[in-house]
């Protein structure tokens, strides 16, 4: 018993990892696009690298980068409530 929940919560993690890093990594790129956007429109300020560099900083502290950890919450929950579904009702 234990060890099908110690494999399905290594195996779990590892899955939820690599999806946590992709999504990190498109988000990412969706926001350097938008901000090269944003540089093209306000009539290009500076040069493009520094205005992305800067926003891309301000983006590692924002709400949107801090949910992107619900990638870990929200499927271990549902599990958690499937097993005690299961086991207890």
């Amino acid at each position: 018993m234990m060890s099908g929940l110690l494999r399905l919560a290594v195996i779990g993690f590892l899955f939820l990892s690599a999806v946590y890093f992709i999504v990190r990594i498109y988000m990412r790129s969706l926001e350097a696009e938008r901000l090269e956007k944003k540089w093209q429109e306000q009539g290009r300020p500076g040069t493009m690298d520094d205005f992305v560099e800067r926003g891309l900083k301000a983006y590692e502290g924002s709400l949107r980068r801090r949910l992107i950890w619900l990638v870990y919450v929200v499927p271990t929950l549902l599990v958690a409530v499937l097993i005690y579904a299961v086991n207890f009702m």
